[in-house]
């Protein structure tokens, strides 16, 4: 066991689920004018239902490996953590640890919201195991990676979740933990400091036998930063395996992320709305992560109520920055009443890694009356089979990937 930093045999996690007989909710309102028994009797007509969250969980991970569990939401993926970070009692089986643990779940875990900032650095610390002296020494370093030294005295409870997290992974990072264990609490963010974490984590890893096991839904973040893979399906283990493998098998699953979006109705539909919004690779099979380099398109489809005389439908894409890339528009026609989709391809157009909102508008020559830009988006990750175009050397720098015209001459 000398190289084992967490053992999990036969792990399982039951709930218990009320559920309350209809009639048994009608036979309680007739009752109120029986008598107390009757309501006594009919408020208990109740049926309890098993729920395993988890089911027999086993499996092993050695220490200095970095850990990624994957699954859709739903999958068990919170509830195994909360259980490796004894927030939460299994059900069945049972947990074997080789090395201090720290923990980073949810936006609050292990603080104190009428404490400081600087109460709460030496509140964890002693939490796990650490002595004064020792969270002294990593005292500056926590605060300057935190980034929230001008408010360190005050309560944490008037701190913004980005500040919350901020703190508590700065804490969890620097308290010279052997397992850290990371949730998709990172999400809460910005994208430099994400960054920044997923560094930070990378770092600790190369630290000895430090082990790492991070939750996220991010294919990419994952694949860059773990060498194992845990893929989790209806709360039960599907595979552990070498990272690349657990990634292609979940994107081959289907499981994933949303690839298909429906919109809401505009509160002016007098003219028709768009419905179903479909991201797809080029022969229509839908994506959840495009491959960078790779073709892909949108399919919208919308409704049209009465004849338009100059319809267009319009998609524009912006970067996580909110950063206009692109516009595309549909060429002015006259159209009729009915059912319809609108398809734009991207094949020509190669965008570096990362979330990309889609906005979606339809028109004609005297209103928008379709309007969105909060609901769509696409993913480029370079996870899995990465770039598809050997052209492609560093697949996050600037927006655009398309190389310019270049010229290698040999002049000696």
């Amino acid at each position: 066991m000398q190289n084992t930093a967490i053992k999990v045999q036969n792990i399982g996690k039951k709930y218990l689920i009320n559920h309350q007989n209809k009639d048994a909710e009608e036979s309680l309102v007739r009752s109120i004018f029986k008598g107390a028994k009757k309501i006594i009797n009919s408020s208990n007509k109740k049926t309890i239902e098993d729920f395993w969250a988890l089911q027999d969980i086993n499996f092993e991970i050695k220490k200095g490996d970095r850990v990624g569990i994957i699954g859709r939401n739903g999958a068990g993926k919170s509830t195994l953590l909360k259980i490796l970070s004894r927030i939460v009692k299994p059900t069945t089986g049972k947990i074997e640890y080789y090395g201090r643990m720290a923990s980073l779940l949810e936006v609050g875990t292990g603080f104190h919201g009428d404490l400081s900032g600087r109460e709460n650095i030496f509140l964890n610390g002693s939490i796990l195991g650490m002595s004064k002296n020792e969270i002294e020494k990593q005292f500056d370093e926590i605060v300057a990676f935190s980034e929230v030294e001008q408010f360190l005295d005050t309560p944490v409870k008037r701190y913004s979740s980005g500040m919350y997290v901020r703190l508590a992974f700065a804490v969890a990072a620097h308290l010279n933990p052997e397992i850290l264990i990371v949730d998709e609490v990172l999400a809460v963010g910005d994208a430099a400091f994400q960054k920044k974490c997923l560094g930070k984590m990378n770092d600790i890893s190369k630290e000895g036998d430090k082990t790492i096991l991070f939750v996220s839904h991010s294919m990419q973040a994952v694949q860059k930063l773990c060498n194992k893979g845990i893929y989790l399906s209806k709360g039960k283990l599907i595979e552990y395996n070498s990272i690349e493998n657990i990634v292609n098998l979940y994107l081959q699953s289907g499981e994933q992320a949303q690839s298909n979006y429906k919109l809401q109705k505009p509160d002016n539909e007098s003219n028709g709305f768009a419905h179903n919004v479909f991201i797809e690779d080029e022969y229509g099979k839908p994506l959840v992560e495009i491959p960078v380099g790779s073709n892909w398109r949108v399919r919208i489809c919308f409704t049209i109520l009465k004849k338009l005389e100059h319809f267009i439908g319009g998609m524009g894409i912006v970067s996580a920055l909110d950063l206009p890339v692109r516009t595309s528009w549909s060429i002015p026609q006259i159209i009729n009443p009915g059912e319809y989709e609108i398809i734009f391809t991207n094949n020509d157009l190669m965008l570096t890694t990362g979330t990309y909102k889609l906005v979606i508008g339809l028109s004609n020559n005297e209103i928008t009356f379709h309007y969105n830009d909060s609901t769509v988006s696409i993913v480029i990750s370079d996870a899995g089979d990465t770039a598809t175009n050997n052209r492609i050397v560093n697949t996050q720098s600037g927006l655009i990937l398309n190389p310019m015209q270049v010229t290698l001459n040999k002049i000696n």
